[in-house]
């Protein structure tokens, strides 16, 4: 009796369970579990943060999405990201970035960890890798050993003497004034007409023009001149594939992918083709890079493989118009801004090449460098416009941050883990108002006072302790506020080509025409790896009297 009374009531309270069962859709309830995933995920996250950390790793940017973290603070505008979470965190941070764990480290002490760290635990390779090594090829650059790669900028620097510096002046020089007297985007300077206004799109135009200068140049003339609008068409495409999405997720399938490839297929196979071309027929007292990449041998004693130099000659022609093309257009734009400054500029080109009854003497290399004018306003630029915003290296090994950088308490340290990702920003240094004077402002006569602010950057960048990192000594600079060209054993050897390659455009642009800026002056565009103008961006201009 007493067991039936159990089981009875036991019995009917299964056939209601199953009966509401019944009743109940399951997908309904998978998708009420698949829709309160992402909330249920931030939730947990957030109250992840909460909970007590480890007190030797740096301090973590709070976040709401997990994975996704401050990827969208980061990317809209990373100088202003970091000033604020440095007034929160101090000068060593750690943001989440897509998955990865990035440690900022921010100031000329910040550059230093980062540009100064050994190379056997501070590695550019794991971060760059993905990104540049479909674009350049395999076995050179990122995608391979450092010893290697270090190697490989020393047979590089054959181009990159001051003996062919003097050269290429002339080459830039005719290369600009060609593209004046040619291209669509200056029609009406091509009307020999002083009282005209025409305008060109001022990133569009300089990229373009600084290609078309950096392969007469680093290239030399036979590429030069095979350089059709093919060839233009399949560095674009090229040159699309170095985007934060390509750095974050080296393959998709998505069309600028593909042109990627297809485009590195045809360009590798173009210079390999020339490389074929000079074998079979014996071409000699040809004085280029190519040739002399053909004559050069590691320390090991093999020669270059033809696809390895094909693949360097990639590299060294977008190294050599990348940093120029977004320089370039940020000087004329400020030249534009400000018709004050373009004046002086004017008149110090009158002063030193001018003739008596108008027009300008050739440029020579030695007369470029002492112009204060000219070096002011391009040295105030890349101060203000650094070409790459972050620079990153990942730690395989754990790493302790010196106190004077920044510390949980006085008698412990920070360390960066194993496989966190650490980021230097030359780009805050160099705006920082804690060092600079009027920060945001573009004043070349900074660069005009030799007891200065930007004197003693300079000269903290240029003559500090000289370092061979195996392609010749260079100053280490590494604890400098001021680094357009990065610093320490990845300093760009290309960086007095660039000077020189900048300086020349800009000599000759303004020899020839006025400038006025139409419509405000334009913010960073940071979706690019270059940090150049937002688009659309027009300069107006007429042709000077006398050019």
């Amino acid at each position: 009796m007493a067991n039936a009374n159990f089981s009875e009531p036991w019995a009917g309270y299964l056939v209601q369970a199953q009966s509401q069962l019944a009743s109940t859709s399951i997908p309904r309830l998978l998708l009420l579990l698949v829709v309160n995933i992402p909330v249920i995920a931030v939730v947990l996250n957030v109250l992840s943060q909460m909970l007590p950390r480890d007190r030797s790793l740096p301090p973590l940017v709070f976040h709401w999405i997990p994975w996704f973290g401050s990827a969208a603070q980061y990317g809209q505008d990373p100088v202003e990201f970091f000033k604020s979470c440095r007034e929160k965190h101090g000068n060593v941070f750690t943001f989440i970035l897509l998955g990865r764990r990035v440690t900022v480290t921010l100031g000329p002490k910040g550059n230093d960890f980062v540009f100064g760290g050994k190379h056997t635990v501070v590695a550019a390779e794991e971060v760059y890798g993905p990104l540049t090594t479909p674009v350049f090829g395999k076995d050179v650059v990122y995608d391979c050993p450092n010893e290697v790669l270090m190697e490989q900028k020393k047979f590089v620097k054959v181009s990159l003497t001051t003996d062919k510096f003097r050269d290429y002046i002339g080459m830039v020089d005719d290369e600009v004034t060609q593209f004046l007297s040619t291209d669509p985007a200056f029609r009406t300077y091509q009307m020999d007409d002083i009282n005209e206004w025409g305008s060109f799109s001022v990133y569009k135009t300089l990229a373009e023009m600084t290609i078309l200068t950096a392969a007469r140049t680093l290239q030399g003339k036979e590429i030069r001149e095979n350089m059709t609008k093919g060839f233009a068409e399949l560095y674009a495409d090229l040159d699309h594939g170095l985007t934060p999405l390509h750095w974050m997720f080296s393959n998709l399938p998505l069309p600028s992918y593909r042109k990627r490839d297809v485009a590195h297929e045809k360009m590798s196979q173009f210079y390999q083709n020339i490389l074929r071309n000079r074998r079979n027929n014996n071409v000699g007292c040809v004085d280029d890079v190519m040739a002399s990449l053909m004559n050069q041998t590691y320390r090991d004693g093999r020669p270059i493989p033809d696809h390895e130099i094909a693949h360097m000659m990639i590299a060294l022609l977008m190294a050599g118009q990348h940093t120029s093309s977004s320089t370039t257009s940020w000087v004329l734009l400020h030249l534009a801004d400000r018709p004050d400054i373009a004046e002086q500029l004017y008149q110090e080109q009158v002063k030193h090449f001018g003739l008596p009854g108008g027009g300008f003497r050739e440029m020579t290399y030695d007369e470029l460098k002492k112009l204060p004018i000219l070096d002011a306003v391009i040295r105030e630029t890349l101060r203000c416009h650094a070409p790459i915003h972050s620079i990153m290296r990942y730690i395989r090994d754990d790493l302790p941050v010196p106190q004077s950088l920044g510390a949980p308490s006085e008698d412990s340290v920070y360390v960066v883990p194993k496989g966190y990702t650490v980021l230097a920003s030359p780009a805050l240094s160099q705006m920082d108002p804690l060092i600079w004077k009027d920060a945001n402002t573009w004043d070349t006569t900074r660069w005009l006072d030799a007891a200065g602010m930007a004197a003693q950057a300079k000269r903290e960048y240029d003559e500090d302790t000289k370092v061979d990192f195996g392609f010749g000594l260079v100053s280490k600079g590494t604890e400098s506020p001021y680094l357009p060209f990065g610093a320490g054993r990845h300093r760009c050897i290309g960086e007095q080509f660039a000077i020189v390659q900048i300086g020349t455009i800009i000599s000759t642009i303004v020899r020839k025409i006025e400038m006025r800026l139409e419509g405000p002056f334009p913010k960073p565009d940071y979706s690019s790896m270059m940090v150049v103008p937002q688009q659309p961006c027009q300069i107006a201009y007429r042709r000077r009297k006398f050019d």
